[in-house]
């Protein structure tokens, strides 16, 4: 009997173990791989910038020994190799990571090398004058890393068998060992004469009973423990005599509490003195509320009664943070009043001019000049409600816009053009910098960016000033900038330029027309694509902002 036990618990320990290693190998040789495929598409995209900018030269010289470079054509026709002749060997235009990169811009692959003679992992990067160059290195096998690791896998084979030796024969002395002792806490667990399993199965079960019920107490507590530790919210709960009874770490945090303050009277607390009429009137039996004002923010106090049998035996109080909504508030308040204010003042002059023309008091040559007011006005309130409508779609995401990838130099081309009337009408010299730059994006966006940012520059200009557009890649990024030689931006208004409806000269801003929206638009946009907006500007000097995007 001892060593049917001895032999079937060491079997069992061997085989867990054996089959725990070739999980482990087959781990370790996924994150391997991944580590090589991750070492690879590095070492591509820095060999492929640096060959973009140096061109063959770059590899002159070049030794990388585990590494194969190749750059291949447009047409698949192999430029360079640094580990075969390039005239012997064939077009790699059917190469999967090839046709890949030259789609996407980037692909990768693995498979067998006949050149090399062995497995590898390939990364393709195009650059971007459409040529592909591919770094490979030798995949690593099974057999290799289970022959660089055999001699620990060895020592641990060793160690495991001597160990579950070791343990299986023990356990098979102590299962087949006389019962001497019953442990009456835990009547199951050790051996036992047949004879007293009914006595140690009813044991046995009162004690699983009582063990279940302490399970489940301790796991209710463990779940409101972690619910409200994870809680951004502060809650406290009080007794009806205002002391703590628990709090989470946010309360914690913002009551400036610790740990050691459950116990102890809530009031005692500088923070938290100005919450005695909330506790008050939750005593009574009543929910309170009160919004405070805390380092960390606006932050609301809701007081609830916890009633048993129609007495209070205690208080949750609640912290919200409100910061967000209050802003939110007040950014609506002033956005109402401010589309109110633009829409008032076009609507009075359109309102005025026509009741003087319907009243048949404005002179026959004085028509013209009033039409053409009221005219103005019109296409002013127009501008105002399409920017009201194009922002309203951009807070929503511009979710029905499919992005493309666009040339930007030849979009930035367009809106230049079409702003070059209007730059020699404000006689302002309207110039494009830079080449051809690819980028991922979506056209109306783009183009509402460069349009309201031309705009301005040529609207907050001095007559024989220059408005210059730059369309380029720098650092791994696309930007686009707008540089002018107009009025500037003090320091002060630099942060709020793209509110909205804020403007840094309102007197300018209604002769040129503005509605007050342009570089809002612009700041959404930017953020739809993903771009960062950096504005450099001074009084009388002008003002360059730039978008940069990641590639």
């Amino acid at each position: 009997m001892t060593k049917r036990i001895f032999r079937s618990i060491w079997l069992v320990a061997l085989a867990v173990f054996l089959a725990s290693l070739v999980l482990i190998m087959g781990m370790l040789y996924t994150y391997f791989t991944q580590v090589q495929r991750d070492q690879l598409k590095s070492q591509t995209m820095l060999a492929a910038q640096a060959a973009a900018h140096e061109g063959i030269e770059y590899f002159e010289g070049l030794d990388i020994p585990d590494c194969r470079i190749t750059w291949i054509d447009t047409d698949g026709t192999v430029l360079y190799d640094n580990r075969s002749q390039i005239d012997v060997m064939e077009n790699h235009m059917e190469r999967e990571e090839i046709r890949e990169a030259l789609e996407t811009g980037y692909g990768e692959s693995a498979r067998y090398s006949v050149t090399l003679t062995e497995s590898a992992l390939y990364s393709a990067q195009r650059l971007p004058d459409g040529t592909v160059l591919r770094l490979s290195m030798a995949q690593i096998s099974v057999l290799n890393l289970i022959l660089g690791m055999a001699q620990p896998i060895c020592v641990v084979i060793a160690v495991a068998l001597v160990l579950s030796m070791l343990l299986a024969a023990r356990l098979s002395r102590r299962i087949v060992e006389p019962l001497n002792k019953l442990n009456l806490d835990d009547p199951m667990s050790g051996a036992y004469y047949e004879e007293l399993t009914p006595l140690l199965r009813r044991i046995d079960g009162q004690h699983r009973q009582l063990h279940a019920q302490a399970t489940a107490l301790n796991r209710k507590q463990n779940e409101f423990d972690a619910v409200t530790a994870n809680m951004s919210e502060g809650l406290v709960l009080l007794n009806s005599k205002c002391v703590i009874l628990t709090l989470n770490s946010a309360a914690r945090r913002l009551l400036n509490l610790s740990r050691s303050s459950i116990g102890t009277d809530i009031l005692a607390y500088e923070r938290a003195i100005g919450i005695q009429p909330l506790l008050l009137r939750a005593l009574d039996g009543h929910q309170a509320e009160k919004i405070f004002s805390l380092p960390e923010g606006e932050y609301q106090f809701n007081a609830s009664p916890v009633l048993t049998d129609g007495t209070v035996t205690g208080i949750v109080l609640l912290l919200f943070d409100v910061t967000e909504k209050l802003r939110s508030e007040q950014l609506r308040r002033e956005f109402t009043a401010n589309v109110t204010h633009e829409l008032k003042t076009p609507l009075q002059s359109i309102s005025g001019y026509a009741e003087l023309m319907s009243q048949g008091i404005v002179k026959p040559e004085d028509i013209p000049p009033f039409s053409g007011k009221i005219h103005t006005e019109a296409q002013r309130m127009i501008r105002l409600v399409e920017d009201i409508i194009r922002l309203s779609q951009l807070d929503e995401g511009a979710a029905d816009m499919q992005p493309e990838t666009i040339d930007l130099y030849s979009k930035a081309r367009e809106v230049v053009s079409s702003l070059t009337a209007a730059a020699e009408q404000a006689d302002v010299d309207l110039t494009l910098e830079g080449s051809s730059t690819p980028l991922r994006c979506i056209p109306n966006l783009i183009s509402g960016i460069l349009t309201n940012l031309c705009d301005n520059a040529i609207k907050y200009n001095r007559p024989g000033g220059s408005v210059t557009v730059r369309v380029g890649q720098e650092k791994g990024c696309v930007f686009l900038s707008v540089a002018d030689t107009g009025i500037g931006i003090p320091a002060e208004h630099q942060n709020r330029i793209f509110e909205r409806f804020y403007r840094v000269d309102k007197s300018h801003s209604k002769e040129v027309g503005g509605t007050g929206l342009g570089l809002s638009i612009v700041k959404h946009a930017a953020q739809i694509l993903g771009g960062r907006i950096d504005v450099k500007s001074s009084p009388g000097q002008g003002t360059t902002i730039t978008i940069r995007f990641s590639e």
